[in-house]
């Protein structure tokens, strides 16, 4: 089982379903993404990834990123590549480093001084994913210029298999086989019935966050990301959107 056939059969069955709906209480930001749009953007950042950067089946990507629709997109284009994702203070990635980094602004000081021995790559985390507004630190990559010039299919040259590195987890490795048959419940994707309308308001790059975020994007259902909010708003969102299940 990959991310990818997945996908694939999603956009098969019902490509202008809802997939992610990403609610920032920080901003007033609320952005929606169809399976094929989500679709096109993973295709669009694993080309960004593998053919601008050079990235290879089986490299870490490592994650640094806040709570935001960017995090599921940066998942998926990592498993259609057959890259690993990783998360800052992982120790399986620190031990043999990452191939590349990708960040948000407040990673900057972190990454930049590294941007001259691997690719970093920086998201402004501006509504429509567009650029930063002041210049980036020299070698940094910003996301916003680069992704807009990506072709809108990704077609891997050495695809990922069920047995590829998905997660570098605390734990140890963890298999797409394994991250997505324990995402959908079982050893086979969710049919046409789905998933439901699932909240979180886990940060999707980060170890409690990457299983919801599997969960809702492998099992027909459709995942409402919260960032920001407290519990009342929490209840009002959730109403609005016609929830059936939350998520850790």
């Amino acid at each position: 089982m990959t991310f990818s056939t997945l996908l694939a059969a999603q956009l098969r069955h019902e490509p202008g379903r809802p997939l992610l709906t990403w609610y920032d209480e920080r901003t007033g930001e609320r952005v929606e993404l169809s399976v094929t749009t989500y679709a096109n953007w993973v295709a669009k950042t694993a080309s960004l990834l593998v053919d601008e950067h050079d990235l290879e089946r089986g490299d870490v990507l490592l994650m640094d990123l806040p709570a935001h629709w960017l995090g599921p997109v940066f998942l998926g284009a990592a498993w259609t590549a057959g890259l690993a994702v990783a998360f800052p203070g992982s120790p399986a990635a620190e031990a043999g480093g990452p191939a590349a980094v990708v960040c948000g602004p407040d990673g900057l000081t972190t990454w930049a001084p590294r941007a001259g021995e691997l690719p970093v790559l920086a998201c402004s985390l501006l509504p429509m994913g567009v650029r930063f507004a002041d210049p980036l630190p020299p070698d940094v990559h910003d996301v916003g210029v680069e992704v807009w010039g990506q072709p809108d299919a990704f077609i891997p040259y050495d695809p990922p298999e069920g047995t590829d590195v998905a997660l570098l987890s605390s734990e140890g490795p963890v298999t797409q086989d394994e991250l997505l048959g324990s995402a959908t419940g079982a050893g086979s994707p969710a049919t046409a019935t789905g998933a439901g309308r699932l909240l979180s308001a886990a940060n999707p790059a980060s170890p409690p966050g990457v299983t919801a975020a599997a969960r809702a994007l492998v099992s027909s259902g459709s995942l409402v990301l919260v960032a920001g909010a407290d519990p009342a708003r929490l209840d009002q969102i959730a109403e609005a959107e016609r929830v059936t299940g939350r998520l850790p």
